[in-house]
């Protein structure tokens, strides 16, 4: 299975903040640290936020915090929510896309059961296990 870059991103902007709850995190001090672009990090922390996995708060002394402890934030949770409108294959899609063997396929079943087992697998994980917290940023 391959995350998107999306994924992959918010997944570094939350263990980044799982590393220092007590102090919010601007969205550019984020593109700093991991040398990516700051117009499409904040997309991904306003989808962070509308979630209320993320909560901000402009001004001094601002930025973004995660609204629930890390302990809290099972992985297979944070993927199926920052992979929201990504299908592993075109049947997935609403409708079943344009694939024309969709009503006789056998493989349909056994790649949601494959992905179901990979994220039932990640939420046996929390952010708290994959923190950066001893990291130094």
């Amino acid at each position: 299975m391959r995350l998107t870059s999306f994924t992959d991103y918010g997944l570094r902007m939350l263990m980044r903040m799982a590393a220092t709850p007590d102090h919010p995190v601007s969205t550019a001090q984020l593109s700093e640290d991991f040398g990516l672009s700051r117009n499409h990090l904040a997309k991904i922390m306003q989808k962070l936020v509308d979630a209320g996995v993320v909560t901000t708060r402009r001004g001094a002394g601002g930025g973004a915090r995660l609204a629930k402890a890390p302990q809290d934030l099972k992985l297979g949770d944070l993927v199926e929510l920052l992979e929201d409108g990504q299908t592993l294959v075109e049947c997935f899609s609403v409708g079943g896309g344009t694939c024309s063997i969709v009503r006789h396929c056998r493989l349909r079943a056994r790649l949601q059961s494959a992905s179901n087992a990979f994220l039932a697998d990640l939420n046996r994980s929390t952010l708290a296990d994959i923190s950066l917290a001893d990291m130094r940023m």
